[in-house]
C-alpha cells in the first residue's frame, strides 16, 4: 500500500519570472505548475498568459479570470500575493484552495512548505484535497 503522503498534489504558483511566487491572481504572467509529494518534487509547466487583468473596470467581453481559473484545473493549491473576492470565488467553485502571501518568495521555499505540511498533520484544507480524513476528532480539534 503506497503511503498518501507520497501521493503528488498539484500546485499552482502565480509568477512573472517563473522562479518567484511575485504576482497577482489577475496580473500574473504565468502559473508555475508543480506536483509535490512528501518527498519528492516535479515542474509540470507553465501555463503563460498574453493578456492580464487590469485593475478597476471589469469587462464581460474581455474576461481575463475565466481562463487563469481554467488553467487551475487540477490542481489543489494556488499561492499569489493576491486575489480579489470575485476571482478568489471563481478558484474555490473550481476547487482550488488560494493561499495568499504577503511579500514574494522563491518556488523552492513554496515547494519546500508544501512538503513540510504534506509529512506533518497537514491543515483540514489539504487532508480534503488528498482525499484524506482526520485520524480522530481529537485530532481535528487541536488545528
Amino acid at each position: 500500500m503506497t503511503d498518501p503522503a507520497d501521493t503528488p498534489l498539484k500546485i499552482a504558483i502565480a509568477t512573472n519570472d517563473l522562479e518567484t511566487l511575485n504576482a497577482h491572481f489577475g496580473s500574473a504572467r504565468s502559473f508555475a505548475i508543480w506536483e509535490v509529494s512528501a518527498g519528492a518534487a516535479r515542474f509540470v509547466e507553465a501555463i503563460g498568459f498574453e493578456a492580464t487583468a487590469q485593475s478597476g473596470k471589469h469587462d464581460d467581453l474581455d474576461d481575463k479570470i475565466t481562463p487563469k481559473v481554467a488553467a487551475l484545473e487540477g490542481c489543489a493549491l494556488l499561492f499569489v500575493l493576491a486575489i480579489g473576492g470575485p476571482a478568489a470565488a471563481k478558484v474555490v467553485r473550481a476547487g482550488v484552495h488560494p493561499i495568499k502571501r504577503k511579500d514574494p518568495e522563491s518556488i523552492a521555499s513554496i515547494v519546500e512548505q508544501v512538503q513540510v505540511m504534506l509529512r506533518g498533520n497537514p491543515p483540514p484544507f489539504l487532508r480534503k484535497a488528498l482525499g484524506r480524513g482526520a485520524a480522530s476528532f481529537v485530532e481535528e480539534d487541536a488545528i
